[in-house]
C-alpha cells in the first residue's frame, strides 16, 4: 500500500510542533538566563520550565490523537479495496501489517522533515526577535539531545496509531468487495459498552485530577502537571466516547440551519454514521480547544503578571517584554494545531463524499437537484465546524483557566480570574467560517458530478 500524503503531513506537522517548541523554549531559557532581572528570578525560570513541559506533553498527545484519527479514516476509505484483496487470497493480518508498515514509514519521513521545519521556524523567529530588539544576541546551539524526544515520539505514535486504526481490517470480509464501505450505525456505537464505560471513567478521573491541580496550584506551580494529566485523561475520554457524544450535538446544531430537505438530511447523516461524523469533528475540536486554552491561559497569565508588577515591581520588572515574546512565539506554534485540524476536516469530508457515491446518486434519482446536493454538503460542513467551535471554546476555556490557576495560584495567592482573549475568539469564528467554505468546496464539486445512473452502477 502506498504512503498517504495526508498521514505524512500530519506526522510532519506534529514533529515540527514538538521540535519547534523545544527550540523556542530553549531560546527563551537562554534569554532568561542572560537577563540581569529575569535571570535572577527563580519564579520566572520555574514557570518557563513548567510551561515547556506542559506544551511538550500537549504536542505529543495531539499528534497521537490526530494521527490515529487520520489512519482510522484511511482504513475506512480502503475497506472495499481491503475486502477485494481478501477475496483474492490475502489475509487480514497481512493487510494490517502492511498498514502498520505504512504508518512506520509515514512517521519516520514526517518526523525528519518536521524536525527540520521546526528548527528552521525557531531560527527564523529568533532572527526576527533579535532584529526587533526582543532578543539579545546570546549563544545557543540548535543541536540539542532533547530534540530526539519529539522525533521518536512521532514515529512511535504514528506506528501505534496505524496499528490501532487498522483494527477494522480484521472485521473486513471478502464479501464486502462487492459492496461499499460500511460504518457503524448509531445503535452499534451505543452498544459498545466497554468502550463507553471506559470513556466515562476517564472523563470522571480526569475531572478529579483537573480539580486537584487547581487546588494544589494554590501551593506550587508544579501542580499544573497534575492538571495536564487530568486534562489529557478527560479529553481522551471524550475522544473515546465521541461516537456517542458528537452525533446528538451535531444534530442539534444542524437544526439551526432550517428544515429544508438538504438541511434535514445533513443533520440526520450525523446520527446515521456516528464514526464518520466524530472523526471529522474531533480533530477540529482539538484545534479550537488548544487555541482557546492557550489564549485564556496567556490572558490570565498576563493579568496576574501585571498585577504582580504593580505590587512587586522590583521582582517582576522587565517581565512585560518577555511576556510579549512568549505570547507571540507560542501563538505561532499553536497555529500548527489549527492546520492539523483543517487537514483532518477536509480529508474526512472528501472521504465522506467518496463513500456515499451510491447515496448521492439515489438522491439525484429521487429528484434532488445539483444545487440541493451542494447545499447539503455545505450544511454538513457548517454544522461540523460550528459544533467543533462551540465545544472547543467551552473545553478550551475550562482547560485554559484550570492551567492558569494551577500554574499561578501560588503566585497570585488565591484564585485567578479567567482572562478572555476576545481577538483570539473572534479569529476562531472567522477562521471557522473560512474553513467551512474551503472544506466543503471540493466535496461539493464531487457530489454534483454524481448522476442518477451512478446510483445503479455502484454496488
Amino acid at each position: 500500500m502506498r504512503i498517504q500524503s495526508s498521514s505524512v503531513l500530519v506526522a510532519g506537522i506534529s514533529s515540527a510542533f514538538g521540535v519547534g517548541l523545544l527550540q523556542v523554549t530553549g531560546l527563551l531559557a537562554a534569554q532568561v538566563e542572560a537577563d540581569d532581572v529575569t535571570g535572577s528570578s527563580h519564579t520566572v525560570a520555574l514557570l518557563l520550565a513548567v510551561l515547556a513541559w506542559v506544551f511538550i506533553l500537549i504536542a505529543v498527545y495531539v499528534g497521537a490523537v490526530v494521527t490515529s484519527n487520520t489512519f482510522a479514516t484511511i482504513v475506512a476509505g480502503r475497506a472495499r479495496q481491503i475486502a477485494l484483496l481478501r477475496l483474492l487470497g490475502s489475509t487480514a493480518r497481512r493487510q494490517r501489517r502492511a498498514i502498520a508498515r505504512e504508518g512506520l514509514l509515514a512517521g519516520a519521513s514526517g518526523a525528519v522533515s518536521g524536525a527540520l521545519a521546526g528548527t528552521l521556524l525557531a531560527f527564523v523567529l529568533a532572527r526576527v526577535a533579535l532584529a526587533v530588539g526582543w532578543f539579545r544576541d546570546v549563544e545557543y546551539s540548535y543541536l540539542q539531545p532533547g530534540l530526539l524526544f519529539p522525533l521518536i515520539a512521532v514515529v512511535l505514535t504514528t506506528w501505534l496509531a496505524s496499528w490501532i486504526g487498522s483494527r477494522r481490517v480484521l472485521t473486513v470480509t471478502p464479501l464486502q468487495a462487492i459492496g461499499g464501505a460500511q460504518e457503524l450505525s448509531r445503535e452499534e456505537a451505543m452498544d459498545r459498552r466497554g468502550r463507553n464505560i471506559l470513556s466515562l471513567v476517564l472523563v470522571i478521573l480526569g475531572g478529579v485530577l483537573l480539580l486537584g491541580g487547581v487546588l494544589l496550584g494554590l501551593i506550587s506551580p508544579v501542580a499544573v502537571l497534575i492538571g495536564v494529566l487530568g486534562g489529557i485523561l478527560s479529553f481522551t475520554g471524550l475522544v473515546l466516547g465521541a461516537d456517542v457524544v458528537m452525533p446528538p450535538a451535531l444534530r442539534i446544531v444542524g437544526r439551526w440551519f432550517g428544515r429544508s430537505a438538504p438541511a434535514r438530511l445533513a443533520a440526520e447523516n450525523a446520527l446515521r454514521h456516528p464514526q464518520r461524523s466524530s472523526r471529522a469533528t474531533i480533530g477540529l475540536v482539538i484545534g479550537v480547544t488548544l487555541i482557546t486554552m492557550f489564549g485564556v491561559a496567556m490572558a490570565s497569565f498576563a493579568d496576574v503578571i501585571r498585577e504582580q508588577q504593580r505590587t512587586q515591581p522590583e521582582v517582576y520588572q522587565g517581565t512585560e517584554q518577555m511576556l510579549t515574546v512568549v505570547t507571540a512565539v507560542f501563538s505561532v506554534l499553536i497555529g500548527f494545531s489549527a492546520l492539523i485540524a483543517a487537514i483532518g476536516l477536509v480529508n474526512n469530508l472528501s472521504l465522506s463524499v467518496l463513500q456515499r457515491t451510491r447515496e448521492l446518486g439515489l438522491l439525484r434519482a429521487l429528484g434532488f437537484s445539483v444545487r440541493q446536493l451542494r447545499r447539503m454538503i455545505l450544511t454538513e460542513s457548517a454544522q461540523l465546524t460550528v459544533t467543533a467551535i462551540v465545544l472547543g471554546l467551552i473545553l478550551g476555556t475550562v482547560y485554559g483557566w484550570a492551567g492558569a490557576q494551577a500554574t499561578l495560584g501560588a503566585v497570585a495567592k488565591g484564585f485567578v480570574a479567567p482572562g478572555i482573549p476576545w481577538p483570539i475568539l473572534a479569529a476562531i469564528v472567522l477562521a471557522g467560517a473560512a474553513l467551512t467554505a474551503i472544506a466543503s468546496s471540493t466535496p461539493a464539486r464531487r457530489a454534483t458530478r454524481v448522476t442518477p445512473v451512478t446510483a445503479l452502477a455502484v454496488d
